[in-house]
């Protein structure tokens, strides 16, 4: 896919970026790759207004676009996005799945019905947004690229997001078997995923909060949405990478930052003993 196509132009890749209407990953992906000269499709659920601006935005800046709303899973609005997408621009090169709901709960308040709704909206959402953009990428001789987004706490949880984070666990696993089954009808169709760290903290939080998250990262940084676009732009665009799931984290996945954490090693003190 060439940065040099122009804007306007039909020979230009076209993006889908769902949950792209807020101020968040989605967002950031989008004007990523609106840089890069695609043309983008961009999705809203609750924030149509803020969706219907962004599109404004874009076609000013040249970025040829247009909008989808509703809910990510409900399977019937997810074919009809399709249908439009094909209706606008006869193709789809890239999906970027970026929609997702997150809320913490106790684990004590936590209900099934908790628990179906995250995997409603994180997973099956997830699925039946690459199984309708896979398929019909299947059909083009060009292929096409998608990335979902996973989460790294899913190796390291934390408390009180159970239900969020079972519905997260299975985005590799997904990605896994869509890579496959979309491989096996088109050579040139891969699915990889993205699990980031911390990033886009609460407009909230405390500089005390900042700091133990920069000091729980091994490259002691919070993350931003820019660093997750980027990281989703290598993978649209690297032909030899599917299955794959990227973390995306500062090294927090691999870092235990605290001297009590490490128990299967007890800290030694004193001079190190030679072994016989």
């Amino acid at each position: 896919m060439s940065d040099g196509c122009r804007a306007g132009s039909a020979l230009s890749p076209v993006a889908f970026v769902t949950g792209s209407s807020a101020d968040r990953i989605g967002k950031a992906v989008a004007l990523h790759l609106a840089n890069a000269k695609y043309r983008l499709v961009i999705h809203a659920n609750r924030s149509v207004e803020e969706g219907v601006a962004f599109v404004d935005q874009l076609q000013k800046l040249g970025t040829d676009s247009m909008l989808v709303q509703g809910p990510i899973e409900e399977e019937d609005r997810v074919e009809s996005w399709i249908e439009q997408i094909d209706a606008r621009f006869g193709r789809l090169d890239a999906l970027v799945h970026a929609s997702a709901i997150w809320e913490p709960i106790p684990l004590e308040a936590t209900r099934a019905e908790d628990v179906r709704h995250f995997l409603d909206v994180n997973l099956i959402g997830s699925f039946l947004c690459a199984k309708h953009a896979g398929l019909y990428m299947a059909k083009q001789p060009q292929g096409g690229s998608i990335v979902l987004i996973g989460d790294w706490a899913i190796e390291r949880p934390y408390r009180d997001f159970t239900g969020y984070l079972l519905s997260k666990g299975a985005i590799p696993t997904l990605t896994r078997a869509m890579a496959v089954e979309l491989a096996d009808r088109n050579r040139n169709v891969r699915v990889n995923a993205i699990l980031p760290g911390p990033v886009l903290l609460h407009e909230n939080a405390s500089e005390e909060l900042y700091e133990r998250v920069r000091n729980q990262s091994l490259l002691h940084r919070t993350g931003a949405a820019n660093d997750i676009a980027a990281a989703a732009y290598f993978l649209l665009n690297q032909p030899f990478v599917t299955g794959t799931c990227l973390p995306v984290d500062g090294g927090r996945s691999i870092y235990s930052p605290h001297d009590d954490e490490a128990i299967a090693h007890p800290k030694v003190t004193g001079e190190p003993k030679a072994l016989a």
